[in-house]
């Protein structure tokens, strides 16, 4: 129970775009916020892609939440994992190698996201990393530039090849925009880099078990999109299934049950999603459904049924059909701040969320996007420049913004990448904890 005379007490879960813009929506409203993330930073995640490919340093695109919140003043952050959320209580417990701390709310936002799916064969994973955490992004960059280093080393042109084969499952967004910037990365910026291997001769290749590239999109600017693939060397490969992944390779079957063998030493997975887990925690607690990504089916209003003092937003809610999308997630913490400052001003609540879509956008290649912002569909370099500045826009600090426009200038009117450096602990730390039976500190996930 809340003590008389006491704020109101907010919990907030997950440092994503949920859980940070339903923050500063409250900045100036009479609670207390504490923000439980088992991150130290909030992630700009429609960037990742580009650390991955040695544009961007990971800080321009993951500023510390403890920095962007310091003059926040109603608002504290405490690093955890949370593993418990308990709802009678009205507390939510995380934790770190070192310490349990349990937290009590009197309202709870739960913006904890979503993670890699594999569709029930996790073991795809350890050859074919995800992209969804900045460990991600870092790992993939030190495999992709580890693949040209590994392959100028090699006699056999077998091998050779194997290395400079490139494939990403998945043709969504994440997926086309990680194809093309490889592509970009060999034909392109590594140019003369090399003696004894040809950059230009790898082979990207994007694989999907859709009949398209970035279906939601639309027919015309998929095709444009997959023809613009074609013309900087990405080699699309489009209704089949992913059987097995391995160190050497990859197995597809077509519709007809064809298997093809893809020789690849450097593979990345960009085909699915799951909800946190947070979303089945609650959904068992409080007799809610999820959907099949583990969504947590939510009240008009974003709460969980039962709870009207539970918002569950962005990524981890299942409402009208809604795509997990950052600008979701933004728009319904920001109503969740809205309703919990509409009942302390004694006000009606249960107000539904009405998403307003602002578009979807994705690079395609170096002055090459598509756009699809209401009735208008753009491809091409107009698509390009709109896509520049609605990042920018929701890059969160000026200093971003500013090294963000000069290593873009760099990469896209010059040949460079800023960020190419790489180190053996980026690939294999990982593994290495998991052989061991060790889960790597909640900071560093």
């Amino acid at each position: 129970m809340q003590e008389s005379g006491a704020k109101h007490r907010v919990v907030v879960i997950g440092s994503g775009f949920g859980g940070l813009f339903a923050t500063q929506a409250l900045r100036r409203a009479p609670v207390d916020i504490t923000l439980v993330a088992k991150t130290t930073h909030h992630l700009f995640q429609p960037l990742l892609y580009q650390v991955a490919t040695g544009i961007l340093a990971a800080g321009e695109i993951a500023p510390a939440t403890r920095h962007i919140l310091r003059g926040q003043r109603n608002a504290q952050v405490l690093l955890g994992e949370v593993t418990a959320i308990d709802l009678e209580a009205r507390t939510v417990t995380s934790a770190t190698p070192n310490a349990t701390t349990t937290t009590p709310y009197d309202s709870l936002i739960v913006a904890a996201g979503a993670t890699v799916s594999y569709f029930g064969n996790d073991r795809f994973a350890e050859h074919a990393p995800g992209m969804k955490t900045i460990d991600d992004a870092l790992e993939m960059r030190g495999r992709i530039f580890e693949a040209f280093e590994l392959a100028e080393l090699e006699t056999d042109p077998s091998a050779v090849r194997r290395w400079l084969t490139f494939v990403v499952v998945g043709a969504g967004p994440t997926g086309v925009e990680m194809a093309g910037q490889i592509a970009e990365l060999a034909h392109r910026t590594l140019t003369g880099n090399f003696r004894n291997i040809d950059p230009s001769a790898s082979r990207v290749v994007l694989l999907d078990a859709a009949p398209s590239v970035l279906t939601s999109f639309g027919e015309r600017l998929s095709s444009k999109a997959t023809r613009q693939l074609a013309d900087i060397g990405v080699e699309v490969q489009l209704g089949l299934k992913v059987v097995d992944v391995d160190a050497t390779g990859i197995d597809v079957v077509d519709a007809t049950g064809r298997h093809q063998r893809i020789e690849s030493m450097c593979k990345m997975w960009a085909a699915g999603v799951s909800a946190s887990r947070l979303g089945a925690q609650l959904a068992a607690s409080s007799g809610a459904n999820v959907d099949r990504l583990g969504r947590v089916h939510v009240a008009p209003d974003c709460t969980l049924p039962g709870h009207p003092d539970v918002f569950v937003v962005g990524d981890l809610m299942a409402l009208d059909d809604l795509p997990g999308v950052a600008q979701v997630a933004i728009q319904s913490g920001e109503h969740a701040a809205g309703q919990i400052v509409r009942r302390l001003q004694g006000e009606e609540t249960g107000v539904p969320f009405r998403y307003k879509d602002k578009g979807s956008m994705a690079t395609v290649s170096r002055f090459h996007a598509v756009a699809s912002v209401g009735r208008v569909r753009l491809a091409g370099f107009p698509a390009w420049v709109m896509w520049l500045v609605v990042h920018l826009l929701y890059l969160v600090g000026f200093k971003n913004r500013l090294t963000t426009v000069l290593h873009w200038t760099h990469s896209f009117v010059g040949r460079g990448r800023a960020e190419r450096v790489t180190t053996a602990q980026q690939v294999l730390a990982r593994s290495a904890l998991e052989r061991t039976g060790r889960q790597p500190p909640a900071a560093l996930e």
